[in-house]
């Protein structure tokens, strides 16, 4: 029997179904491809009759926060996008930086949900509905909603692991309509990041992964590409947020075996997928090594230790010259949020054998088409620091490793000048000779 017939007492319209949302309700949506467009778009709609709704939408592919909707909707969101970064710097969102993924810490910011909106699979012939590619949080903040409505996409892929939720926690359900389907907001990658890019993962993965380690690798113009170039590795593991294209390749090559593992040993971990190709997508689907979860396991600090040999690599928009890493501000403004990032440096800092690896370009080419260096003297004011230096291990750019463990300041300084750009090393040795580092 159809799932639509099977379960046609809750299935309805996306409009009927958001009249669900009262007046100072507590609203999430699930984060980036899990959002139910449908659902945002309809209750989008609804601004104008409604006052004081919190939206909770991370990593959001939607636009909450405009002019008009003040007053009606009140964005909150944990990781800028290109759809609320703006509305952060002018007050029409508020940024809540998390960074801590114990459940019990999630739970108290999550708890209380009047509604939760998330994107799923039908349901199977047991009544499971998968969360697809695209877990994220989603299950917890299911534990924590008076009502889960769904949106229903035949495309979405099953995994093993927590990516489930049963019919029973669902109060309603609406068929997604592909026409609602957009590009999530990825700014393409210049080909001079590409041309960094390959330099970097390179050097990363011929110096500073062995055989045998668990990785974490993190969201990013560089580390998007890093699983592509350890092919030449053996018996590797996953242990991480996001699973980057290229990993299901190095499972079916054997590359990936994750037989060295103490968390899951054999299994690849994480709590979504890149945005893959539907092809490569497809060949995860419950395949039975690899597992999806919510960031209460993924990225609690108290099972990450645990593993041994642990690399984490991760992103930066900014460095300063002793080691100190931004990932979540850029020229002291909101730009993203820290995620894991911050969790993943120091369990991979903590770990026996692990790293703790920043792979970052030396500069950026802004959109003026002047030239900035993303290692700077000092990091401007009203910088949030997401990886303190002294959970930074390694930092690699396209000229070169800065060893950073164990180093004194003027070593730190030295060793982060010789991989800087060099357009910017004159001025970098300056300040750092003006501190009396060097």
């Amino acid at each position: 029997m159809d799932w639509r017939t099977r379960y046609a007492d809750k299935l309805t319209t996306a409009e009927e179904a958001v009249r669900r949302v009262q007046s100072n309700d507590r609203v999430y949506l699930g984060m980036f491809m899990s959002n139910p467009e449908g659902l945002a778009r309809a209750l989008l709609a609804r601004a104008p009759e409604l006052m004081a709704v919190d939206i909770y939408h991370y990593v959001a592919p939607f636009v909450w926060a405009t002019p008009e909707t003040r007053g009606h909707f009140r964005l909150h969101t944990s990781f800028a996008t290109p759809a609320d970064r703006q509305q952060v710097h002018v007050g029409l969102a508020e940024y809540q930086p998390v960074g801590v993924f114990r459940e019990s810490y999630i739970n108290e910011i999550l708890g209380g949900m009047d509604v939760v909106m998330v994107k799923t699979s039908p349901p199977d012939q047991h009544g499971y509905m998968s969360f697809g590619a695209a877990l994220w949080i989603n299950r917890t903040a299911c534990n924590n909603a008076s009502t889960i409505i769904c949106e229903v996409d035949e495309r979405l892929i099953r995994t093993y692991g927590e990516n489930y939720l049963h019919i029973s926690e669902v109060a309603a359900l609406v068929e997604h309509q592909t026409a609602d389907d957009r590009e999530p907001p990825i700014p393409p990658r210049t080909d001079e990041v590409v041309a960094a890019a390959e330099v970097i993962c390179t050097l990363v993965a011929s110096e500073l992964v062995n055989d045998g380690d668990t990785l974490q690798i993190g969201i990013g113009d560089v580390t998007a590409a890093m699983a592509l170039y350890l092919g030449g590795k053996q018996e590797l593991g996953i242990q991480t947020e996001l699973i980057p294209g290229g990993v299901v390749d190095l499972v079916e090559k054997g590359i990936i075996t994750g037989s060295r593992k103490q968390i899951a040993p054999g299994k690849v971990v994480g709590s979504a997928f890149a945005t893959l190709p539907r092809e490569e997508l497809a060949r995860a689907d419950m395949h039975p090594r690899f597992e999806l979860w919510d960031f209460c396991h993924t990225d609690d600090l108290r099972t990450l230790v645990r593993e041994e040999n642990f690399v984490a690599i991760n992103n930066a928009l900014q460095i300063d010259l002793t080691g100190q890493v931004t990932a979540e501000t850029l020229n002291g403004q909101v730009y993203s949020g820290p995620g894991g990032q911050t969790v993943f440096a120091v369990a991979a800092c903590s770990s026996e054998g692990g790293r703790s690896v920043i792979a970052v370009p030396s500069s950026s080419l802004a959109a003026d088409g002047q030239r900035y260096s993303r290692i700077v003297p000092e990091m401007p004011a009203g910088t949030a620091i997401t990886v303190p230096r002294t959970y930074v291990d390694y930092v690699v750019t396209e000229h070169g490793i800065a060893t950073l463990r164990g180093k004194t300041v003027r070593q730190r300084a030295e060793e982060l000048i010789s991989v800087a750009h060099p357009d910017f090393r004159s001025e970098l040795f300056a300040h750092a000779r003006g501190k009396h580092w060097i």
